[in-house]
């Protein structure tokens, strides 16, 4: 296969989640994530002999089986860490959801208490007029 085409590839990938990044589309801590990878696929496209000799460093016969594990491995890490992300904001969009329901509440008491005079038992804020 010829080596061209993934480094092609792997730098408009690194090109994309720049471009991303630089108009706020990607966050840092996600862009980190992708040039990482982008960077090393293209080390990957510049010496594809890199691979070889790491499956036989690691004692693997076919270099695409490391590169297929190591892919399973990184989707697995971003998996978890969209999940973990997801947790944190369900939780987030939860706790303003009732905080939300409470001033509500109180705007309803309020409105209700300036519709009625005041007769709640409640003291109720009124301007002064004494200018």
């Amino acid at each position: 296969m010829s080596v061209t085409l993934p480094l092609v590839i792997s730098i408009v990938m690194v090109v994309v989640v720049l471009t991303m990044l630089r108009n706020g589309r990607l966050r840092e801590k996600y862009a980190i994530l992708w040039l990482i990878i982008g960077t090393l696929t293209i080390i990957l496209g510049v010496f594809p002999g890199l691979l070889s000799w790491a499956a036989g460093l690691v004692g693997i016969v076919v270099p695409v089986n490391l590169l297929f594990a190591l892919s399973i491995l990184l989707l697995v890490g971003v998996g978890l860490h969209v999940s973990r992300e997801l947790t944190i904001l369900e939780d987030e969009t939860r706790i303003l959801a009732e905080e939300v329901a409470i001033l509500r509440a109180a705007v309803d008491d309020l409105s209700r208490e300036a519709r009625t005079g005041g007769v709640t038992g409640s003291p109720s804020v009124t301007p002064d007029n004494d200018e």
